[in-house]
């Protein structure tokens, strides 16, 4: 057990908490109050105690979009594990097995408060397969995960032309990235449909396919299909294609969706009926937008129109929308700086704080455990010395699953703090 007391608490489910309570039985939150815990707390309470200090407490981050511990921290070649450019189709491949544990940005982007992050391959493919979620703690790839198989990856416009156009094979064109999606998607209904009749008619024989068995979830609308699209005409063609197939996605990046906030409403208004993302032609469902990186340049043809003022636009219009870093193209520290920046650009600083926390998380699929701090849910949290957009913040605690994974050496623990 755990209790920390006289905290600032943004709990994103609310008003904040002002010089408050949390009680935590891991792994979860057990009770959250304002003042002084009350007296039969105090006698049921056989752990550690901490005063916050008047320190703000918060759910610790979480980045929705990033390739962490797949582009190894320091390491060309031999790190690049985040592209199987063999061929632009290669939804079997997991991000968890390409995944170095013990990469250092996985350490910093603890102490930064980020306990959560949605990481995997791409985009170099089409289609480049499994996002995973993880902790940024563990001793191996698999005590990092919350979800082994979050979502399929894919990818439109400049990237993958540029990786499969320069060895003179599909796609080398816009219309042939879409074509290839198409096809794979095709290719994949068409093998469930066979081995479901196989299935029924009791053959033996039928061959199974690791490529096409793992857009199956995606077909049935069990997991999302995660879009990098930068352009606003990549952005349209992957609503439309999600549209055809009745898929559940996400648009990531979406660096010219400002130009395009209204359509993208839209579809995000359309998909909410029942029934849609479920596989059924003609009824896709926008789950959410993920843009960014924030802070960087516009190094590349399709980053021409970014905008600091693209996440406010896409709030405004009425869409989830979460905040990534794309690390390693913003180290995954500077997530809560990212989303500082987005406040420059018109968003608000609560819109800001839910994009790294409540909205991250619903868009990722676990808001019904983690991205905010109520009783019942997962006590993963972040203790700050001040509110995490001033410039002096600093960390001082983090939880993961309610046990304390990183503490600030300077600061003096109660002895039983494990």
């Amino acid at each position: 057990m755990l209790l920390i007391t006289n905290a600032q608490i943004l709990t994103m489910a609310g008003e904040p908490v002002r010089n408050g309570y949390i009680w935590i039985d891991p792994p979860r939150i057990r009770e959250i109050g304002a003042g002084e815990p009350p007296a039969d707390l105090l006698a049921r309470h056989t752990g550690p105690r901490v005063d916050a200090g008047g320190g703000w407490l918060m759910p610790g981050l979480i980045d929705a979009h990033c390739h962490i511990g797949l582009f190894n921290d320091g390491l060309t070649l031999e790190g690049y594990d985040a592209n199987e450019q063999s061929d632009p189709v290669t939804p079997q491949m997991q991000a968890i097995d390409g995944l170095f544990h013990d990469d250092r940005c996985f350490s910093e982007a603890l102490a930064a408060g980020i306990t959560t992050v949605m990481t995997g391959p791409g985009s170099a493919n089409v289609l480049s397969g499994a996002f995973a979620l993880v902790h940024t703690t563990g001793r191996s790839a698999d005590q990092m995960v919350i979800r082994k198989t979050a979502a399929i990856k894919a990818a439109l416009g400049e990237n993958p032309k540029k990786t499969h156009g320069k060895r003179e094979r599909s796609p080398m064109t816009r219309m042939a990235n879409a074509a290839v999606l198409r096809q794979a998607l095709m290719q994949a209904k068409h093998y469930q449909e066979q081995q479901k009749r196989g299935e029924a008619e009791g053959k033996k024989d039928t061959v199974p396919d690791a490529r096409w068995d793992a857009l199956g979830p995606l077909l049935r609308g069990e997991l999302p299909l995660k879009i990098h699209a930068h352009r606003s005409d990549d952005i349209l063609t992957a609503v439309r294609i999600a549209n055809e197939f009745g898929l559940s996605y996400t648009l990531d990046h979406c660096t010219e969706g400002y130009l395009i906030a209204d359509l993208l409403a839209e579809a995000y208004k359309m998909g909410l009926q029942d029934g849609y993302g479920l596989g059924e032609p003609g009824k896709g469902r926008l789950v959410g937008v993920i843009t960014g990186p924030i802070i960087s340049d516009r190094s590349k043809p399709e980053l021409s129109r970014a905008s600091i003022e693209n996440p406010a636009a896409l709030a405004r219009a009425g869409l989830p929308m979460a905040i990534m870093t794309d690390h390693p193209v913003i180290p995954e520290q500077f997530l809560a700086l990212s989303a500082a920046a987005a406040i420059k650009g018109g968003l608000t600083p609560d819109e800001a704080l839910q994009a790294i926390t409540i909205q991250a998380a619903r868009i990722c699929g676990i808001a019904d455990e983690r991205g905010s701090l109520e009783n019942g849910k997962i006590a993963d949290l972040v203790l700050f010395s001040a509110h995490p957009f001033d410039c002096l913040c600093q960390t001082r605690l983090v939880l993961v699953d309610g046990l304390v994974a990183w503490r600030d050496r300077q600061t003096t623990w109660p002895e039983n703090l494990a």
